[in-house]
């Protein structure tokens, strides 16, 4: 019987005669309609209820008697969960297959955000923000190596960005909708606005987790819904970029090791650290910080919160696609990474005009979240095989302790400062440094055709 890690990549893989560029994107079209909506959908579904605390704030803190530090604190609890359990998670993956362990993620993940609407302090606060990043933990990593499993690395920057551009459209729709529930919902059957609001989020990923099983595949060999030949030219493919390999070990300690032996997956992990202090402030204090700007009303604030994720989800489109064209990564990214700097630092001289903080607001939304999809185009491609899947967790994982950082020390400064001007020149830093870092440390690497 065939295990899911075998069938992935493991199979004797017939070779195909090169077809045509024509053939290659009717087949690559095929895979995308296939496989990238449902995944496009669980991930939007995912990332609002991770982001959905960031407009229960603007209730819950008043309503439980929470400081700026104390949610700060539990938001960043998340991440430790997160952190603890995303290598194992991804390692799991690569041996049990996708379906299931995308399944058990976000079963038990709608599960546990459902239970938010039962906080009722901190220690209740703490601990299901713990779990939630305790279930949640190896999704986001899983799906950058089950896309490894279909796209060839110069395709792949296009399909992340997808996802990416998933997470300003799961902004958009809390913008649309979390403030709508928490206002209308209030005192509906004696619970708050914020209790709706996890409720009524937090099951579409239940019943997502069930329909994981029965519409992905583990990967191409499995894809009934592919030709022989599309199948054998996928899995050729894979196989001459040597990324189909890494199914063989990549559940093994010895992969795990091999990464933490390998100098450019410490350089990827603090990369993506300094970018996700920037993209997590944005995800998490946007709703905040234009309540800053003289927005009072709960609603308006969220539908403000709109307009600098619709732009960021299409501007982070259109750069990731010129990147892919242009098949350069290293100086999209630093351009991403300065312009998002410049403009988070330019918010700390709070402009009098509405209209000028939401632009900067937008700048910084569109080039931080496209540094996104950049970024992950590359570890793919320039880790060794086999330890592509512990190794893309471990990035992100060390990568995403930005979460513990990052939500924690703007609570503290806004609590102790009154603003968070602070903490964003900091954060404005680190973007400097990961794109510095990117341009001058990481190798360069073409992908051809």
């Amino acid at each position: 019987m065939m295990t899911p890690s075998q069938g992935a990549g493991t199979l004797a893989v017939p070779s195909s005669p090169d077809l045509s560029v024509a053939a290659e994107d009717a087949i690559y079209r095929k895979v995308w309609l296939r496989i990238i909506p449902f995944l496009f959908i669980c991930y939007v579904v995912s990332f609002l209820d991770r982001i959905n605390i960031g407009f229960a704030q603007l209730q819950m803190k008043q309503d439980l008697g929470f400081s700026d530090a104390m949610y700060g604190l539990g938001a960043a609890v998340f991440y430790v969960g997160y952190v603890l359990c995303e290598v194992p998670s991804n390692m799991l993956l690569a041996r049990f297959g996708a379906r299931r362990t995308f399944s058990r993620i976000m079963v038990l993940w709608g599960l546990a955000s459902v239970g938010m609407m039962a906080v009722s302090d901190a220690t209740h606060f703490y601990v299901l923000r713990f779990l939630l990043g305790v279930f949640e933990a190896g999704f986001f990593p899983g799906i950058v190596l089950y896309l490894s499993y279909w796209f060839p690395a110069r395709r792949r920057a296009a399909v992340m960005a997808i996802f990416f551009a998933g997470v300003a459209v799961a902004g958009v729709l809390g913008g649309l909708v979390s403030g709508w529930i928490m206002r209308d919902m209030a005192g509906v059957m004696g619970l708050y606005g914020w209790q709706w609001m996890f409720a009524i989020e937090g099951a579409p990923a239940v019943v997502l987790g069930l329909l994981v099983i029965f519409l992905l595949a583990d990967g191409p060999a499995q894809a009934t819904w592919l030709t022989p030949e599309e199948r054998s030219f996928l899995l050729n493919r894979q196989s001459q970029e040597a990324l189909r390999t890494h199914h063989v070990s990549a559940h093994s300690l010895a992969a795990l090791k091999q990464a933490l032996s390998h100098r450019p997956t410490y350089l990827f992990a603090f990369i993506y650290f300094a970018l996700t202090c920037g993209s997590l402030t944005l995800n998490f204090w946007m709703p905040l910080m234009i309540r800053d700007f003289g927005i009072k009303d709960v609603v308006q604030v969220s539908l403000y919160t709109v307009i600098p994720n619709a732009i960021g989800a299409i501007g982070l489109i259109l750069i990731a696609r010129r990147s892919d064209r242009r098949n350069e990564r290293h100086g999209h990214f630093l351009v991403c990474t300065t312009g998002g700097a410049l403009a988070l630092a330019a918010l700390t001289l709070h402009p009098s005009s509405l209209a000028v903080s939401l632009g900067l607001l937008s700048i910084a939304a569109v080039l931080i979240f496209a540094a996104l999809p950049i970024f992950w185009s590359l570890p793919p491609g320039l880790l060794p095989a086999q330890t592509i899947a512990p190794g893309i967790a471990f990035i992100s994982s060390v990568g995403i302790t930005s979460g513990i950082v990052s939500p924690w020390l703007i609570g503290l400064v806004k609590t102790r400062t009154g603003n968070i001007d602070i903490a964003l020149y900091i954060l404005a830093g680190l973007l400097l440094l990961s794109g510095l870092t990117m341009w001058t440390m990481i190798p360069r690497k073409k992908h051809h055709h």
